[in-house]
């Protein structure tokens, strides 16, 4: 895998990758946290996928996509994230894994208790207050002061940890969504085990821009996507599961095409996107090819530095998430003090210099304006942002 770590700041250099996208003519795109862009490659290779499931249909899928395609794949997915392919389940999105290793986690009983934050996507939200309404336990909210350090952080939790001494359960979100503010997943798992309580992480928006190993990190349940920085197409995400640990995640709803011992039963069998998954194989050497998660958080922390250096102590500006580099990665949010109106702000930078952002909601800290670069935001583009910034606080 080649070293492209050093080569952040090199806008000839990231030009040449930016190139390989086709970009829709329009607004700048500074909302690279939902999905990502596949290359004209991988496009022309899904668009062949797609042609080559419709002709050859059910035969192509039952002899040897079901066979033997399908068992490759899985394994170059395991290899990703450095794991045995035993430990490894695909699913649609992390969503959906996540809600499974949720529904499915078989050591709580009436009267226990679960821990989630404000800083959570609403869907693990939603699944763990699902557990209360099925398993009778009590779903614990903390909420994280802002502004954030390593330090807070992890003593959020561990007062948690002796407040709620009945706690089993934990989602933990690596990347958080709505300021992209990065856990300190490592030391809140080894705090989370020193009482005997499990974490299941969403690892959504870390994948591709962040190195982890899961030993290193302490961690034996996660749910994963392809689609944000890996480069896959929708549709694509996995599971994991420490393979020590299997036994604590129930097959999903009785699910029979897999013995109980095979970490897919931990999903619903279903009819996968075929062509996708067969394009993966291209996507996963690309992205090697790119110089994988090291050299695309160089660069994209490279151009969130950018701005947020630029903007950080200005009046009538607040950056949402702090510089450390342990917490922090290309995606931050900010907000215009002065304006109440966050959706407004994010409207005004779209109208009035053509960027595109997004508003999010639902952190303590209050309503904030996500910036995201992508592989093909140029400094040009953030230098853009930096202006608007200025001339709108």
């Amino acid at each position: 895998m080649p070293d492209n770590t050093r080569r952040a700041r090199d806008e000839a250099f990231w030009l040449t990758f930016a190139d390989r996208y086709a970009v829709e003519p329009g607004p700048v795109n500074l909302e690279n946290g939902y999905f990502g862009r596949m290359s004209r490659t991988v496009v022309e290779e899904y668009q062949r996928n797609i042609e080559l499931i419709n002709r050859s249909n059910s035969v192509h899928a039952r002899q040897r996509f079901d066979q033997d395609e399908s068992l490759e794949i899985r394994a170059q997915v395991a290899g990703l994230v450095g794991v045995c392919a035993d430990a490894v389940a695909l699913t649609r999105n992390a969503s959906d894994g996540l809600q499974s290793l949720i529904r499915n986690y078989n050591r709580l009983k009436p009267g226990d208790q679960v821990l989630i934050c404000d800083l959570e996507y609403d869907t693990v939200k939603g699944a763990m207050r699902w557990l209360a309404r099925h398993r009778g336990v009590e779903v614990i909210e903390i909420e994280h002061g802002h502004p954030a350090s390593f330090d807070s952080l992890l003593a959020t939790y561990r007062d948690a940890f002796v407040r709620y001494p009945r706690l089993k359960l934990m989602a933990l979100t690596h990347v958080t969504h709505r300021t992209g503010l990065v856990m300190p997943v490592k030391a809140i798992a080894a705090a989370a085990r020193e009482h005997a309580v499990d974490v299941i992480l969403d690892g959504a928006h870390a994948l591709g821009q962040i190195e982890f190993d899961f030993e290193d990190l302490g961690i034996a349940f996660a749910g994963y996507n392809l689609h944000k920085w890996i480069g896959a197409p929708l549709t694509l995400g996995f599971i994991y599961i420490s393979p020590g640990r299997l036994a604590d995640i129930d097959p999903d709803m009785g699910e029979m095409h897999f013995p109980a011992t095979d970490i897919r039963a931990r999903t619903p069998h279903s009819t996968p996107n075929i062509p996708a998954l067969l394009t993966l194989p291209l996507v996963l050497e690309e992205h090697r090819t790119m110089g994988g998660s090291a050299a695309k958080g160089a660069r994209l922390n490279y151009l969130r530095n950018r701005w947020v250096r630029a903007v950080r102590e200005l009046s009538g500006i607040e950056v949402m998430t702090p510089d450390d580099p342990r917490l922090s990665c290309g995606i931050t949010s900010m907000r215009f003090t002065r304006h109440a109106d966050q959706q407004a702000m994010a409207e005004r930078l779209l109208k009035d210099y053509n960027l595109f952002t997004i508003a999010r909601s639902g952190a303590a800290s209050g309503p904030c304006i996500r910036i995201t670069p992508g592989l093909t935001t140029t400094a040009a583009d953030i230098d853009l942002l930096i202006r608007a910034l200025n001339e709108l606080r």
